[in-house]
């Protein structure tokens, strides 16, 4: 077989978070199944979610107009603005969670103005006088469909807050990268392949929102968004595997690794257009070099499992094709210095971080309540898990390897002697 490239190990992770958030693989979305009360239902599908009772109300309510909500980071971004105060309204196709707030007032259509009744739906409110301070885009990517609701809705709103990915820069490669580093170009920008071109698709979109809203755009630029809800599996992953015990293959322990908790990110959306912030923000965390040995470590702790991380080197882990683990990116790859990109332009816009250990908790809490069908998705090679067997071989592989002199490696940490 083809040894696979870092770049389409980490576009097929990526990708595999885009495919959870348009996916829904833990409930029916239209409503209770048989036998199912409407109140267990609407429970269900709120696990996950923080609870913000005793969160501190705005000190200037806002109107926000939610471009999805029903996914993965909507939820919880609709969670946090309602406990602020916020007046929230919905925009969707309503096929899927839409119990999740069945308070709220919710617009029906389809982000593509090409699809079904499209967009009218915004504009027949537009005309009846509706307005909004900001609107929150969570479902944006591709730059025609961007460009078609913040047309509409720039002289109905007053900011427009785009959930972009720090895959829209042109390299990935250097180690602190920020917001002025050179965002990804393609040759031709009527392409809508999201799977080829989604960090060049997702510049084009900061693009389009910008001209829509010229100097009250905010272009929120986060990496791996992990914690609750999140249907891609990336971060549950090492949880549910270090509670299956025995050996478990892992990159190296001092390798940087960013993620940031979704309700961090959820906040920071609504911090945002609370205070009116303009700009371009990479929203990735902490703040501070976090390792994969931490998560690793934090893994072990919330399972309490016998769990022993056998720990190899980038270059022997992509020479067996095991080099697309989750959450981690390989340090001299083409996407190497994702793990160490520049949050500091954010942090002194309020963006604020939980520990480590509290997204784990969380994680493993609600991944401990989901389906069995939705578990059994976690291992599905078609995501680039290995299978059992496999990862046995490159356990193998690696210790052996060890054994004749060409490393010492510490089979629980991966350190080398």
């Amino acid at each position: 077989m083809n040894q696979t490239p870092p770049r389409r190990s980490f576009l097929a992770s990526l990708l595999a978070g885009v495919a959870g958030a348009l996916l829904s693989v833990v409930l029916p979305t239209q409503g209770p199944p048989p036998g199912m009360s409407a109140e267990e239902f609407a429970r269900r599908l709120k696990r996950g979610l923080q609870d913000y009772s005793k969160v501190e109300k705005a000190a200037k309510p806002r109107s926000l107009l939610f471009l999805g909500g029903t996914g993965f980071l909507g939820p919880h971004t609709v969670q946090y603005a309602l406990a602020r105060g916020h007046k929230v309204t919905l925009f969707n196709r309503g096929n899927r969670n839409e119990a999740l707030f069945p308070e709220l007032e919710e617009l029906r259509g389809d982000r593509d103005p090409k699809v079904g009744d499209g967009l009218k739906s915004i504009e027949q409110a537009i005309a009846a006088g509706r307005t909004w301070d900001a609107v929150i885009d969570t479902s944006g990517y591709v730059p025609r469909v961007v460009s078609a609701s913040a047309e509409l809705l720039k002289p109905a709103a007053k900011q427009y807050v785009f959930v972009s990915s720090i895959s829209a820069y042109a390299d990935g490669r250097p180690s602190g990268i920020d917001e002025k580093s050179t965002v990804a170009t393609m040759p031709d920008a009527t392409n809508e392949e999201v799977g080829k071109h989604y960090g060049a698709l997702k510049a084009l979109c900061e693009q389009a929102a910008e001209k829509a809203f010229p100097g009250h755009t905010t272009n929120v630029r986060p990496g791996y968004i992990v914690g609750a809800k999140d249907t891609s599996n990336r971060f549950a992953f090492w949880m549910a595997r270090t509670a299956k015990g025995g050996k478990v293959l892992a990159p190296p322990r001092q390798d940087p690794i960013q993620v940031i908790d979704v309700r961090d990110l959820a906040e920071f959306l609504v911090h945002c257009a609370e205070n009116e912030t303009m700009g371009v923000f990479n929203a990735v965390g902490p703040d501070r070099v976090l390792t994969m040995g931490e998560l690793l470590d934090a893994s072990k702790e919330v399972t309490a499992t016998d769990a022993e991380f056998v720990c190899a080197d980038g270059e022997f882990l992509a020479a067996q094709e095991a080099n697309g683990l989750p959450i981690w990116t390989q340090p001299g790859s083409d996407f190497g210095g994702f793990g160490s990109v520049s949050n500091k332009k954010a942090v002194a816009a309020g963006l604020k971080f939980r520990p480590l250990l509290d997204t784990v908790r969380s994680t493993w809490e609600w991944w401990n309540g989901i389906s069995d069908q939705a578990k059994a998705a976690m291992w599905d090679t078609r995501n680039g898990r290995l299978t059992a067997e496999r990862e046995a071989e490159v356990i193998a592989a690696w210790l052996a390897r060890a054994k004749d002199g060409k490393d010492k490696v510490e089979a629980s940490g991966g350190k080398k002697e």
